[in-house]
């Protein structure tokens, strides 16, 4: 059983934010601050990998419209938008996390440490390694 899915069917209770045919937005039961947000497919999509391209430009377009409405809202200095595929990922339903942020809240960078390139050089061989396997992916998504 997923969660979100009981949501989406009303079997479980949420504070529901935005609802449309495809998606729908309620607040976290554990924000970092309040009025933070989930937004998920309606149709059970585990990662970003599996949304259907017809469904990604209206997705990610009301993830746009939640990062608008916490600052005019919420007064919100901005927000902070992200998403885990399958580490981190606490409910295996695709969900993006809309969190308001004011400067000095006490949220710093992203959650995790950050580190360095050993050099320019690994970081070019690995930006190589990228673009070839992108190119790849694409021209077999394309046949």
């Amino acid at each position: 059983m997923c969660v979100f899915c009981d949501i989406v069917r009303g079997d479980r209770p949420a504070h529901i934010v935005w609802s449309d045919d495809s998606t729908l937005a309620f607040l976290d039961v554990r924000p970092l601050f309040s009025g933070h947000m989930l937004l998920i497919p309606k149709a059970h999509i585990a990662t970003l990998a599996d949304l259907p391209d017809d469904l990604l430009p209206a997705y990610f377009a009301t993830a746009r419209l939640l990062s608008r409405a916490m600052e005019q809202v919420l007064g919100a200095e901005g927000s902070f938008v992200a998403l885990n595929n399958k580490v981190s990922q606490s409910v295996a339903h695709l969900h993006v996390h809309v969190v308001p942020r004011r400067r000095k809240d006490g949220l710093r960078g992203f959650f995790w440490p950050r580190t360095k390139y050993a050099s320019d050089e690994a970081m070019s061989e690995v930006a190589t390694l990228l673009r070839v396997g992108i190119a790849e992916m694409n021209s077999k998504e394309r046949r």
